[in-house]
């Protein structure tokens, strides 16, 4: 941690003291002069019950009285310093005995200090004060050794941020930002900078307003993307921003966390699904519908022909049905389901795509608008272009209040990129669901079982196909009717 940061003690922590005396009188007395908001008091009437409240709540203090039946406050004092869970516990001694010998013996013992009877009252309060202070420093000094000696060997990188200043990084925030030469710089360099070397930000909705963001109880999660490349698969990291008052600066903790894996699993499982319903479907329902008119008309009623026909129609539908189960066994025994590298998608094959689509979920009224020119070739797979529109397409029925909606597609050229548009009819969303609807793992769970209407978990994966090509996605409501738009951007490869 930079040495600027300091810990200090705050109001809202007591000292916990524990007070031991045999008699009364004397715990009472002591309870008069302590009294404190600051404090804690705890009380003992023997050694040995001393012994078993120090272990339980590790005091911050121990006044001890020497003077006691049974086990004396030296023998007391021996027994807590031979305890390694309690030996660092400040003791002081409170004795009646004020000769040279007593003073030794409890020194020998490994009390701190000493307090003769009678006890000036403004010294016995600045003593315990002092120790009380001391103590808490120390705890808070070992505790923060610990935490440093975790994040230093921790798997995640963590990094402290002063708005967008970064004041400290561990060794793996380092390499995942190549921050090299953090420890030699003159100035503390800029997160945001940091980042953008190598990474993309998502949701850019959210990232807009870096660093001012509204970080609630349990912090806040934003994505840093680094696209895929020629000789590389995509990188995903989960960006965990804590706002935590940990210094004068209150600083925010941030944790960054690998996703790449996690994100591939629930990818893969999504377009598995997908792929399944699209491909068995149709020829589902071509075996059964054939099958249920051989069954359900007489034999007298149909000409050999037309029994022909039907037999022929449902020996086609199961014919493709082992087609496609075939290629979804070999679809999901490959290592990763939906790979980009050395893939392209031909801007000339996407109406008939969307007209496959548009039979399949049953649309009538979609209407493509191509702008860009169609020989232009995308840098993602056709496997991964058609779980994209599926799921676009999908949800914009799905989410519709009659499940009947107007879409209309369109691609159009953006400077360097493709945009391909999907524009509804249906309902509007929420400013934290357009803000977040990008997210993978936003409450996703929920997402996923359909506990929360008009989001899937599928949009978040489809950012992820999208940004993993270094493309960009938005989601604006309609502002002529009800409705949402899609805008997804791609980049494009002339020499494909």
């Amino acid at each position: 941690m930079p040495g600027d940061i300091e810990v200090a003690q705050s109001e809202q922590f007591k000292s916990s003291i524990l007070i031991v005396d045999d008699a009364p009188a004397g715990r009472e007395t002591m309870e008069a002069l302590l009294f404190s908001p600051a404090y804690d008091l705890h009380f003992a009437s023997s050694g040995a019950q001393a012994l078993e409240m120090a272990a339980g709540i590790r005091p911050d203090l121990i006044l001890l009285d020497v003077m006691m039946p049974g086990m004396d406050g030296f023998e007391v004092c021996r027994r807590l310093r031979a305890d390694p869970e309690l030996a660092h516990i400040p003791i002081i001694l409170v004795t009646a005995l004020d000769d040279r010998a007593s003073r030794l013996q409890g020194i020998d013992s490994g009390a701190d200090d000493f307090v003769s009877k009678p006890f000036d009252s403004a010294e016995l309060r600045a003593r315990v004060r002092t120790i009380t202070r001391l103590n808490r420093y120390r705890r808070l000094v070992e505790e923060r050794a610990r935490f440093e000696w975790v994040v230093e060997r921790a798997e995640d990188g963590f990094l402290l941020l002063d708005g967008d200043t970064i004041l400290y990084a561990n060794p793996q925030a380092k390499v995942l930002l190549e921050l090299d030469e953090f420890d030699q710089r003159s100035e503390q360099p800029s997160f945001l900078a940091a980042v953008q070397q190598s990474f993309r930000c998502e949701p850019q909705e959210l990232w807009a307003r870096w660093p001012y963001l509204e970080i609630g109880e349990n912090g806040a999660v934003l994505l840093l993307v680094a696209p895929e490349t020629a000789s590389s698969a995509a990188t995903f990291l989960e960006m965990s921003i804590y706002g935590a008052a940990l210094s004068d600066r209150h600083g925010q903790l941030v944790r960054l966390r690998n996703i790449t894996a996690e994100k591939t699993t629930i990818r893969d499982m999504w377009s598995f699904h997908t792929m399944v319903m699209h491909k068995l479907n149709t020829p589902m329902h071509m075996m059964l519908g054939s099958m249920e008119l051989l069954t359900l008309s007489s034999p007298d009623t149909m000409s050999k022909q037309e029994v022909i026909d039907l037999v022929e129609s449902a020996s086609g539908g199961a014919r493709r049905i082992f087609d496609a189960v075939s290629d979804v066994l070999q679809f999901a025994s490959t290592p990763s389901m939906i790979s980009h590298i050395g893939e392209h998608f031909c801007l000339d094959d996407l109406p008939q795509l969307i007209d496959e689509i548009s039979s399949q979920l049953g649309l009538h009224d979609v209407q493509l608008d191509a702008d860009a020119p169609p020989e232009i070739t995308l840098p993602i797979s056709s496997r991964a272009m058609e779980s994209i529109m599926f799921e676009l397409l999908e949800n914009s029925k799905k989410f519709h209040p009659s499940n009947a909606p107007s879409l209309t597609v369109r691609t159009a050229m953006e400077g360097d990129r493709v945009c391909v548009t999907v524009q509804d009819d249906g309902i509007h969303l929420s400013p934290e669901q357009l803000g977040r609807v990008w997210l993978p793992y936003y409450q996703g769970e929920r997402y996923f079982t359909g506990e929360v209407p008009g989001m899937g978990l599928g949009l978040s994966v489809v950012a992820s196909l999208v940004w993993e090509i270094g493309g960009d996605c938005h989601i604006a409501n309609r502002t002529d009717s009800p409705g949402v738009t899609v805008r997804l951007r791609f980049p494009f490869d002339d020499d494909a």
